[in-house]
């Protein structure tokens, strides 16, 4: 699969209209689940190469609405990598002690040290999302955070930290039968929540964020790609395969020792 189909090109105009969340690319349901597996193994040796070598760091960032599969992803993508080398945090409402701070710092001290896998389940980009969005803070400050971003993203990237930025793209009518799942299904009761709904009535509003914070985002060392996530098969395979050519890029081989 070409990864670059799903990229948001640095420094272009971006649109989330031009990208379909159903979208498949042509590949099937059935040769998608013959090659995971291989993915899955393919993940977990880049994984060991990139623990051996301690050369860089990868840190994935998902975003993406309610529902849209972010812990699903980690589940199913990263089921094959050494827990002890990969990390996953998940950045909620910031406590009193994070408010105190500027609004990166908890998000640096949860940086994957090299060698490791981190994953932000959220991230900093919340920053420019839901406080745009609810009015949290003024304009003028949520603004001036896209240059803050990139400035700190610039710099990760300058100390060997590969980043990889994944919209987790999909449907206001597949989140609502997603929803509706919950509601319906006993195994899944305990996701639903009815601020879930409340935030709907937000669609668009947040619609327009993702599409400034990708565009004036989405940048050489630390791209953002739109997945189509209507299809959790899809949306699996496709982020297995970005991080799979991303790491295979990096052309790590595993260190040579004296023979003792």
């Amino acid at each position: 699969m070409d990864s670059d189909k799903f990229l948001a090109r640095p420094g272009g105009k971006f649109s989330l209209e031009r990208h379909k969340p159903a979208a498949t690319t042509g590949l099937s349901k059935s040769r998608a689940e013959r090659m995971m597996p291989g993915h899955i193994d393919k993940l977990a040796h880049l994984h060991d190469l990139l623990y051996a070598q301690h050369k860089h760091a990868l840190l994935i960032v998902l975003q993406g609405m309610d529902a849209a599969g972010k812990d699903g992803t980690i589940r199913h993508v990263m089921s094959g990598v050494n827990p002890q080398g990969c990390t996953v945090t998940s950045f909620k409402q910031p406590t009193p002690l994070e408010l105190e701070h500027d609004f990166l710092w908890r998000v640096h001290a949860a940086v994957p040290a090299l060698g490791n896998i981190g994953i932000f389940n959220r991230s900093h980009y919340e920053d420019v999302l839901v406080t745009r969005v609810h009015k949290i803070v003024p304009k003028s400050v949520w603004r001036a955070r896209y240059a803050q971003i990139n400035a700190f993203e610039s710099m990760l990237s300058e100390n060997g930290v590969v980043i990889l930025k994944f919209f987790l793209h999909m449907s206001t009518e597949e989140q609502e039968r997603r929803f509706r799942q919950r509601i319906e299904d006993p195994r899944k009761n305990w996701k639903a929540s009815p601020a879930d709904f409340k935030e709907r009535e937000y669609w668009n509003d947040y619609q327009a964020a993702y599409e400034e914070a990708i565009a004036r985002c989405s940048t050489k060392h630390a791209p953002w790609y739109v997945i189509p996530s209507d299809h959790k098969w899809f949306r699996n395979f496709a982020v297995a395969d970005v991080i799979i050519d991303t790491l295979t890029e990096l052309k790590m081989e595993y260190p040579r020792t004296l023979a003792v």
